[in-house]
């Protein structure tokens, strides 16, 4: 559900907050507040609010939580939802390496989140809100889903299934959750390459470089950089320019990647990738 608000380019962010912009959030003020405080002081209702939100409801806890992320108060955010065990055992400064995933979530969110429904049953709620679609860009329908957990609302961002394994892991899921993501990103990214090598043999009758093919257009221009990717992409090109190689590395290993990747072509056909644990070294074809 999160993924609506997220870019398709990248990362960690979009499994994090496929995992926490759309489904759930648990109701609390603030790091030292107590399980029993009230998600917000009742104010008037916003512009985007189309029904009447009373305090503490599930419909405020969703306001609360989209307004903190916004904020990138990102720590009190994900206390209302079912997410807060993986995040209340980091530190500030472990908090501070998620910062530029987190910062491009936030970016995401609409500074006027219409909120137009709330619907409870027993200790359970739906709450609908208008979400930017982050593939039209217009507003689209979502359901919001909330369980009442200790006398507050907590949004539900993952099943069942996955909140066991995030009370079991703790902060560890959010580290394991970006390497993954960061792999499938490296997988895709490759393929990407190979799709961009085939224009550029197609435009300019030769494979090029990164710099060349972002420049071109045909690469994105974060993949000259780790910060986001959490790899280290580069492309070896052959004398005549007729074949190449591309690899793929963890800038961290064990941090941002476990994997390493690589793939070679001549051009007459997609590559296949062939992955591995190298101890966070480049592989060779």
């Amino acid at each position: 559900m999160f993924r609506r608000f997220v870019k398709p380019s990248f990362l960690f962010c979009t499994a994090l907050l496929s995992v926490i912009l759309f489904n759930g959030c648990a109701a609390e003020s603030s790091v030292a507040a107590p399980e029993s405080a009230a998600v917000t002081q009742f104010q008037p209702e916003p512009k985007g609010a189309t029904i009447d939100i009373q305090p503490n409801s599930p419909a405020d806890t969703v306001r609360a939580f989209y307004q903190r992320l916004r904020e990138k108060r990102f720590r009190e955010a994900i206390f209302l939802t079912n997410l807060r065990p993986a995040i209340e055992g980091l530190t500030d400064t472990e908090l501070r390496e998620f910062q530029v995933d987190l910062e491009s979530i936030a970016s995401s969110v609409p500074a006027e989140l219409q909120i137009n429904g709330e619907i409870i049953s027993g200790e359970t709620a739906t709450v609908t809100a208008n979400i930017p679609d982050d593939e039209t860009g217009k507003p689209a329908v979502q359901q919001i889903r909330l369980r009442q957990q200790n006398g507050v609302w907590v949004i539900l961002t993952v099943d069942e299934a996955a909140e066991q394994i995030i009370k079991k892991e703790g902060k560890n899921y959010f580290y394991q959750l970006r390497i993954e993501t960061h792999e499938d990103e490296a997988r895709s990214m490759l393929e990407r390459i190979s799709k961009a090598q085939i224009a550029s043999l197609a435009t300019k009758g030769a494979f090029a470089d990164i710099q060349t093919l972002v420049d071109a257009k045909f690469l994105p221009a974060d993949i000259r950089s780790s910060e986001s990717t959490g790899y280290n992409y580069a492309i070896k090109i052959a004398d005549d320019k007729k074949r190449y190689s591309a690899t793929a590395t963890p800038a961290e290993y064990g941090k941002s990647g476990r994997l390493s990747f690589v793939f070679d072509s001549d051009g007459r056909h997609i590559p296949k990738i062939v992955s591995k644990d190298n101890g966070g070294q480049p592989l060779k074809q």
